[in-house]
Order: C-alpha cells, then sequence, then structure tokens
C-alpha cells in the first residue's frame, strides 16, 4: 500500500475526498511540517459482537484472544470472551448493583484479615477451561463478585489466571442466558467449586458445588426467606432478603 502526505488544512476542506483514497493508500496528516496523525482503511471484523439484549444471534467464527485485547484496547465498553464469542456488557440496572453492594458487604467483612479477597467488577478473570494454559482456551469474565485466594496467580501486569474461590452472579433479564448456561459450563469446566446465581426477579440464590472432576456435584435453591452458606468458608451466610432489594 502506498502512503500519501496531506496537510490539515486539505484534510479538513476536502476529508469526503480522502476518507475514499484511504481505501487504496494509507494517508500522512501534516501540520507545520510535522506527521501528526495517519488515516488507514478499517475493515470491519467477521464476528458478531453479541449484545447481551441479544435473544438470537449466529457468530461466524471463534475469536482468537488477540482480536478481542485488539477489540478491548479500542473501545471504552467492557466486554467478555467465552468459548470465543465476544459479549459486550450491557449497563447494569440500580437493582442490580444494590444488589451486588450488599453481597459484596457481607464478603468484605467476613475476609477482612483473611488470607482470600473479594472483589467486584470490573476485574478480568482469565479462565482456561479443561485446557493446561491460558493461551489454549482463552476465556475472560468479569463477574459481579468473585472471591480469590490464589493471589500468587496474579501476575506482574496486575493480571489474575487463576481459579477463583466463589463467583457470584447476579441475573438481570439480558444475561439470564449467559450467566445460567454459557458461564455456569465455563465455571465448572475452569475449576471453580462453587457459584451462585441470585435471581432478583424470584428473590432466590442458586447455588452450583462442583466436583472435583468438574461436574455438577449439587444444587441448591434458597428463597427470600433462607440463609445460604458458603460450602467452602465456614461462617460465611447471608439472609437471602437482606441483600434483595
Amino acid at each position: 500500500m502506498t502512503i500519501m502526505r496531506v496537510n490539515t488544512t486539505d484534510l479538513q476542506n476536502a476529508f469526503g475526498k480522502y476518507l475514499s483514497l484511504v481505501e487504496k493508500e494509507e494517508i500522512i496528516v501534516v501540520k507545520n511540517g510535522k506527521s501528526v496523525a495517519k488515516l488507514i482503511r478499517y475493515s470491519e471484523p467477521d464476528f458478531f459482537i453479541v449484545h447481551e439484549e441479544a435473544k438470537e444471534y449466529k457468530s461466524h467464527r471463534r475469536v482468537s484472544y488477540d482480536e478481542y485485547m485488539a477489540l478491548v484496547n479500542t473501545s471504552d465498553q467492557r466486554y467478555e470472551l467465552i468459548d470465543g464469542e465476544v459479549y459486550l456488557l450491557a449497563s447494569p440496572s440500580f437493582k442490580h448493583q444494590v444488589a451486588v453492594s450488599e453481597i459484596s458487604w457481607h464478603f468484605n467483612n467476613y475476609f477482612r484479615n483473611k488470607d482470600c479477597n473479594s472483589l467486584t467488577a470490573p476485574l478480568d478473570i482469565r479462565l482456561f477451561g479443561f485446557a493446561t494454559k491460558f493461551e489454549e482456551d482463552p476465556n475472560v469474565v468479569q463477574p459481579d463478585v468473585v472471591v480469590i485466594c490464589d493471589k500468587e496467580k496474579v501476575n506482574a501486569d496486575g493480571r489474575y489466571e487463576g481459579i477463583p474461590a466463589l463467583v457470584v452472579e447476579v441475573l438481570s433479564p439480558s444475561t439470564r442466558g449467559k450467566d445460567m448456561a454459557a458461564k455456569l459450563n465455563l465455571y465448572m469446566k475452569s475449576g471453580v467449586r462453587e457459584y451462585w446465581v441470585a435471581d432478583l426477579e424470584r428473590k432466590s440464590i442458586i447455588q452450583y458445588l462442583f466436583s472435583a472432576e468438574r461436574d455438577i456435584d449439587s444444587l441448591n435453591t434458597f428463597g427470600a426467606e433462607d440463609t445460604i452458606k458458603a460450602a467452602a468458608f465456614d461462617g460465611l451466610e447471608i439472609k437471602i432478603s437482606g441483600i434483595m432489594p
């Protein structure tokens, strides 16, 4: 591809023309004799970004981790990568955030001065399913609440690539299918031992416990008047009615 140099005045006066020319060559923008910017052709990716509100979709192909990171690094939006699908995260509702804050408050009180940390989104959790390393099956999610005990798995760049001890997702109408199917499967096959799904509409929490063989060991549902108790942490218990707005 050839390169054209154009000054800022010409660019302002004939921007449409240069948008057409950029299909064939890169354009360097010059101001006061110095190169200040470059116009290059943009090609739409040949995969779909799944909006959380979407009811039906069909992906063209699996998205690589490099493609996912290129998208993340050029956007102010938040995304997740699950089994080669890119999901655009919708802005959460007021009730959703109230529930997340209440759960987080209970967790933070419990884990204060302990070896584990309770954290909330946005925080990238890098998982790799049954694979032996992240590069073989890259997945990146941002759970609503996560408990991390293997803090040595946080690398020098501050990225976590381990196995959370407990994960909590608060359902929204747009995330129900993803949280109860795609994420359920991902957490199970990645070695997470406990997964809570908080349902604001039903005022309940489903507690999944996974076996060492990475299968569902038990499934328990707690209603508004019940108290959920964490399997892995003695004394960590929350009354459902106290966290549902």
